[in-house]
């Protein structure tokens, strides 16, 4: 086995370990800043970090037309997944109980995936909707019966439009994202997100900061180890795989942050919500089983 194919054969344990850290730097960072001047200033930072990428590695940059379809990539993976993933935390969702909902990802995006190619559904697949949902229901209800949380309308429709917005523009990206280079494509996603939540800042919040060390590392780490190295990543496997594959590894991503949200911030998940869990991930393998 070559050192590249062991490389690939990585990348989703990478990417998964990545992206559950996600959740985790939000919750770090949220206390000391709105929700969408973090994303706006994020944003900011990582253009510049991919603008010396561009110029290091001398990025081969795309035509206009392309460069919007990137623009279109960017404002569903990033504005609106980061955007309402944010503020439905900030709004007192748990991290754990965020990642569970929009790690839906795989269902919706294999129904929207099999919908757009025109292909049909199995009875199983539908079923493993069901389950999907049902899980999710059980774990917004219980939370809610048991106190672990206030189920905010707010932050629940922004959950949602988080989930919408990373299955979408999964598909966009792999329909109409290709022959792009890595990089160069990161610079307009970017671009396009952050004119989005500079406007959703000056517009909708007062965009005061309180500086701390813990707001300093919970930022760069959501520049580097998320919107760098994770992005990068996931583009990466876009281009390489099927959509509906490519989001079946959305589905680790859940378990991976309770257990991280647990550790670090006590959000113990009761034994219905892990039994939801479950039904959920089983849900998952239904939808995305071949045969």
């Amino acid at each position: 086995m070559t050192a590249q194919s062991s490389f690939i054969r990585f990348v989703p344990l990478l990417f998964v370990l990545l992206w559950s850290t996600g959740f985790i730097g939000a919750k770090y960072a949220l206390p000391y800043i709105d929700p969408f001047y973090l994303l706006f200033i994020r944003m900011l930072l990582t253009l510049l970090v991919f603008a010396a990428f561009s110029v290091l590695f001398k990025c081969q940059w795309p035509s206009f037309s392309r460069g919007k379809h990137q623009m279109v990539t960017g404002l569903l993976v990033h504005a609106c997944y980061l955007g309402g993933v944010f503020a439905a935390m900030k709004w007192q969702m748990p991290a754990g109980i965020t990642a569970i909902i929009v790690g839906l990802q795989p269902l919706l995006t294999a129904l929207l995936s099999w919908q757009w190619f025109g292909d049909k559904l199995r009875l199983s697949q539908w079923l493993g909707l069901i389950l999907g949902l049902l899980g999710v229901i059980l774990i917004l209800l219980n939370g809610q019966h048991s106190g672990n949380f206030e189920l905010r309308i707010e932050a629940v429709v922004a959950v949602l439009l988080a989930l919408l917005g990373i299955s979408l523009g999964t598909l966009y990206q792999k329909r109409f994202g290709g022959g792009v280079d890595l990089i160069a494509g990161s610079v307009y996603q970017y671009l396009a997100t952050a004119i989005v939540m500079g406007v959703l800042a000056f517009v909708f919040e007062e965009r005061v900061i309180e500086w701390s060390m813990t707001l300093i590392v919970a930022l760069t780490w959501l520049v580097f180890g998320l919107s760098v190295s994770a992005i990068l990543l996931l583009m990466y496997m876009i281009r390489e795989g099927e959509s509906a594959r490519v989001a079946s590894y959305f589905y680790l991503v859940p378990p991976v942050t309770a257990i991280e949200a647990w550790i670090l911030f006590g959000e113990a998940l009761s034994k219905v919500q892990m039994a939801a869990i479950a039904i959920t991930v089983l849900g998952v393998y239904l939808v995305l089983r071949r045969n």
